[in-house]
C-alpha cells in the first residue's frame, strides 16, 4: 500500500541533480528516459534518497558533475551517511534506462549496467528495478519507507520510421537468358 497523505510536499529531481529526507511526508519525484534514477534508503534510520543521472561518467576530462552517475552515487551515499545512514543497511531501487532512440547508441544501457556495477562494488543490495525497454517513466519515491510508485509515460517515444522498400530495378536492366 502506498503513503497517501493529504500534507505530502512534492520535491523534484531534476537531471543531474539528488534530493535526501528524512521527513515521512515528503515525497521525491522525477521523470526518466535513457536517465537512471537510483533509489536508496535505510529502512532503519528511516532516511533514503533519490538521484537522477544522465551519463555513467566522464571520460578522462578534470572535474566532477551532479550529471555524472558517479559522482552522483558518491554524493547521494555520503550524504545518506553523514545524515545517519548506515552503509550495510542500504537497499537500492533503480528506475529508467530506456532506448529513446534507436538510432543512437543505448545510453540508457550504459547507465543501468554503470549502476548494477556501482552497487554490487558497494555491496548494497538492490531490491527492485524497472529498467530498459522504451517507455519513459514518472517516479514517486518516498524516503522513509521506501516504497516507489511509477507510471510509464505514454507516447514518449520516437517512433522508429516504417522500414524502405528495395528499389525495383526497372525493366531495361533486366537481362534474359
Amino acid at each position: 500500500m502506498m503513503p497517501e497523505n493529504k500534507e505530502e510536499k512534492i520535491i523534484n529531481v531534476i537531471q543531474g541533480e539528488y534530493a535526501i529526507d528524512a521527513d515521512p511526508n515528503i515525497v521525491l519525484t522525477t521523470v526518466l528516459g535513457s536517465c537512471v534514477a537510483v533509489c536508496l534508503t535505510d529502512p532503519v534510520a528511516a532516511i533514503g534518497g533519490m538521484n537522477h543521472f544522465l551519463l555513467p561518467q566522464k571520460d578522462g576530462k578534470a572535474g566532477e558533475s551532479f550529471r555524472y552517475g558517479a559522482y552522483s552515487m558518491e554524493l547521494l551515499i555520503n550524504g545518506l551517511l553523514k545524515r545517519g545512514a548506515r552503509k550495510d543497511r542500504l537497499v537500492a531501487k533503480m528506475f529508467g534506462g530506456a532506448s529513446m532512440n534507436s538510432t543512437l547508441r543505448d545510453i540508457g544501457g550504459s547507465n543501468v549496467a554503470f549502476a548494477r556495477e556501482f552497487l554490487a562494488n558497494e555491496s548494497i543490495p538492490c531490491g527492485g528495478e524497472s529498467v530498459g525497454g522504451n517507455s519513459a517513466r514518472r517516479i514517486r519515491f518516498w524516503p522513509t519507507t521506501g516504497q516507489v510508485k511509477q507510471f510509464l509515460v505514454p507516447g514518449a517515444v520516437e517512433p522508429t520510421p516504417p522500414p524502405q522498400p528495395k528499389p525495383v530495378r526497372a525493366a531495361a536492366d533486366i537481362t534474359l537468358f
